[in-house]
C-alpha cells in the first residue's frame, strides 16, 4: 500500500454506487478518511461500514441549494480540515434538440453544475482559512466535446463543468488549490447497465461493444477511473492544475476510425 492520501479528508459526491464507490475505496486503501455522499441513507451505511472510523456519510440532494453546505459541514464535522473534494455526482437524462428544455434542464445543470461549483467555493474558502493546499477533481466526460444527440442536456453541463475547470485551474494556482477534470469515456456501471436496459439492449450488450468503442475488449471499470482520481488528488500530480484528462481507450481528437 502507497497510502499516497494518509491522514487526508476527500468529500466525494455521488460515492454509493459506480465509479463514485470506486474512488471511496481508492482514497480508504490509499489511507485518507472519506466523507461519501448520496441520497440513500441504506446504501451509505452499508458502503461506509468497511471504513470504520475514516468513513462516514452523509444525505442530500444536490438539486436543493443548501446540499453543498451540508455535505461539506458533514465531512468537517467528522474529520476537521478537508483535503480534496471529488465532483463525481451527475444525472444523465436522455435528451435531444426536440425535448422540452424545462423538464430537465434545470435539475441536469443544478446537479452537474451548479453543486460542484457550490461545493469547489466553500472548499476553496477552508483551505484559505487553513493556509493549507488542496485538490479538486471534477468527473467529466468526453461527452462534454459535443456528446451524442440524444445527450444533449447532460453533454451541454459536461462542457461546462470542464470550462469550470479550467478557469478554477488558472485562479487558484497561488492559493496551491489544484483542480482537475477526468473526462470519463464509456464505463461499465450499474447505471450504465440500467440505462442499457431501458434501451432494450440484450442483457450481454457489453460483450458486444466492439473493438472500436473498447479496442481492449471490455468497457472501462470504475476502478479504472479510481486510479486516476487517486493520482490527480495527491501531491503525486502537484502542481498540475487546470488539466482536463481524457480517459478513454483511444485517442478522443485524431482518432481514425477506421482502424480497430
Amino acid at each position: 500500500m502507497t497510502e499516497l492520501l494518509k491522514d487526508k479528508t476527500v468529500i466525494v459526491t455521488g460515492g454509493a454506487a459506480g465509479i463514485g464507490a470506486a474512488i471511496c475505496d481508492a482514497v480508504f486503501a490509499e489511507g485518507g478518511n472519506v466523507m461519501v455522499h448520496g441520497r440513500a441513507s441504506d446504501a451509505l451505511a452499508e458502503r461506509t461500514k468497511a471504513y470504520g472510523d475514516r468513513g462516514a456519510f452523509v444525505v442530500a440532494d444536490l438539486v436543493e441549494d443548501s446540499a453543498p453546505q451540508k455535505i461539506f459541514d458533514a465531512a468537517r464535522d467528522a474529520f476537521g480540515a478537508v483535503d480534496g473534494l471529488v465532483n463525481n455526482a451527475a444525472i444523465f437524462p436522455r435528451s435531444t434538440i426536440d425535448t422540452e428544455i424545462s423538464s430537465q434542464f434545470d435539475d441536469v445543470f443544478h446537479v452537474n453544475v451548479r453543486a460542484p461549483l457550490a461545493l469547489s467555493q466553500i472548499f476553496v474558502r477552508h483551505c484559505r482559512e487553513r493556509g493549507a493546499p488542496g485538490s479538486i477533481v471534477n468527473i467529466g466526460s468526453i461527452n462534454a466535446h459535443c456528446g451524442a444527440p440524444f445527450i444533449l442536456i447532460y453533454s451541454m453541463s459536461k462542457g461546462a463543468l470542464m470550462t469550470m475547470t479550467r478557469n478554477l485551474g488558472d485562479a487558484l494556482g497561488e492559493d496551491r488549490i489544484r483542480v482537475n477534470q477526468l473526462n470519463v469515456g464509456w464505463t461499465y456501471t450499474d447505471g450504465e447497465i440500467e440505462i442499457q436496459r431501458q434501451a432494450g439492449a440484450p442483457d450481454d450488450w457489453y460483450e458486444r461493444v466492439g473493438k472500436l468503442a473498447a479496442p481492449s475488449g471490455k468497457l472501462l471499470q470504475p476502478k479504472d477511473i479510481a486510479n486516476h482520481a487517486v493520482f490527480w488528488l495527491s501531491e503525486k500530480s502537484a502542481p498540475v492544475s487546470g488539466t482536463v484528462a481524457e480517459i478513454e481507450q483511444f485517442p478522443v481528437i485524431g482518432r481514425n476510425r477506421n482502424s480497430g
